[in-house]
Order: structure tokens, then C-alpha cells, then sequence
């Protein structure tokens, strides 16, 4: 059976058939940079007209993991697409998912265990990176948080997936930023990868 066996030029050509499908022409340099990543990560290049980077999102992120912050995630789908290694060496990644307490926070105010997994994150959240690939009820969460006052942290990531609110998750993000920064693809389409993905472009940048 032929195929291409070679990493550095499966690598290579990715990249390049991207760059050559992709309408980038909206996006600037660091912005572009993601976008690649994230097109990389789910094979859709038509996914460029629903992208939203804010033009301080990579700037606000870099920060963050320079300084050390904590990167929150929704799931562990999410975390174990984060490449550590790439990360400053006293980042955390940090799911709370499993928590017990967010189950117990979860049953006393009637919402999903990934949105009670949310309120577990405020002792960290101001000035972390938090970062949604699964859940549209933990951007909700998240973003009544905010609302209420609570701490806010330095960036979003938001790629909740699916038919129930994950749209409309995000069209509340973008329509009130808040003062944060944030990546997000509007509409249904979204996921661990692509959220994992802008992380990780947002790590090799600081190496590069």
C-alpha cells in the first residue's frame, strides 16, 4: 500500500494545502497562526468566515502562561491535547470535571456537572487562560461569572460543540466580550481539538 510515510512531509504539505485552501487573507499575523492551527486540527477549511480572535487575544494568552497562570479546561478530552511540553514548566492545566464536588454543586443547582465544574475554577481563574472545547453550559457558566462579578481571566478559548446552545453560547460571548480576549468559532461546529489546538499555537509562538 503507498501512502506518505515521511512526518516532516505530511507535516509540510498539511500546512501548505491549508495556506492554499484557506481564505487567511481576514486575519493578522498571530490570528493567522491560530486559524492554521485550528484548521489543521479539524480539516475544515471553510471554517475561516465563523472565526472570531479578538486582536488581543494572543498577546493576553502569551502573557498568562509567561506569568505562570493556570490553563482551566471543561474537559479532559481538552487537557490531554494540550502538549505540556510546550508550556512554560510551572503551568498547570487544570480540570475540574471530575471533581466530586462539582457533581454535589452540580445536583444542588440543577445544571450539568461541566457548568458546576466552572464555579470550581474561580479560586484560579483570575488572569488564567480558561478554556471550553466541550461544554456550551461551562461558557454559560463562565460568562455569568464574570457577569456577577467574579474574577476574570486574561483569555477565552471557547469551542463548545454540539446542537443545544453551543451557537448560542458563543453568540453571547462575542456580542459582550467583556473585557477579555477570546477565540471562538461561531455556530454549531467546534471540540477538544480545536481548543486544544489554540493553545498550542499560542505555546510554539512564545518558543519560536
Amino acid at each position: 500500500m503507498e501512502y506518505l510515510r515521511d512526518p516532516d512531509a505530511i507535516y509540510a504539505q498539511s500546512f501548505a494545502a491549508i495556506r492554499a485552501e484557506a481564505d487567511l487573507s481576514g486575519f493578522v499575523t498571530d490570528a493567522r497562526d491560530i486559524a492554521i492551527r485550528i484548521i489543521h486540527a479539524c480539516g475544515m477549511t471553510d471554517i475561516t468566515d465563523d472565526l472570531r480572535i479578538s486582536e488581543e487575544f494572543s498577546n493576553a494568552a502569551r502573557k498568562s502562561l509567561l506569568a505562570g497562570m493556570p490553563i482551566l479546561v471543561d474537559a479532559e478530552m481538552v487537557r490531554f491535547g494540550i502538549v505540556s511540553s510546550r508550556l512554560p514548566d510551572n503551568v498547570s492545566v487544570i480540570c475540574s470535571l471530575n471533581d466530586p464536588n462539582a457533581k454535589e454543586i452540580g445536583v444542588r443547582d440543577r445544571t450539568t456537572r461541566s457548568a458546576a465544574a466552572v464555579e470550581l475554577w474561580k479560586p484560579h481563574l483570575a488572569d488564567a487562560l480558561a478554556v471550553i472545547g466541550n461544554a456550551p453550559t461551562a461558557l454559560f457558566a463562565l460568562l455569568e461569572m464574570i457577569d456577577a462579578g467574579g474574577p476574570k481571566p486574561a483569555a477565552i478559548v471557547a469551542f463548545p460543540v454540539g446542537f443545544v446552545g453551543a451557537a448560542e453560547s458563543k453568540v453571547e460571548l462575542v456580542r459582550e466580550p467583556r473585557g477579555v480576549p477570546y477565540a471562538t468559532l461561531l455556530g454549531r461546529r467546534g471540540g477538544s481539538a480545536m481548543a486544544a489546538a489554540v493553545v498550542n499555537a499560542v505555546a510554539m509562538s512564545m518558543t519560536a
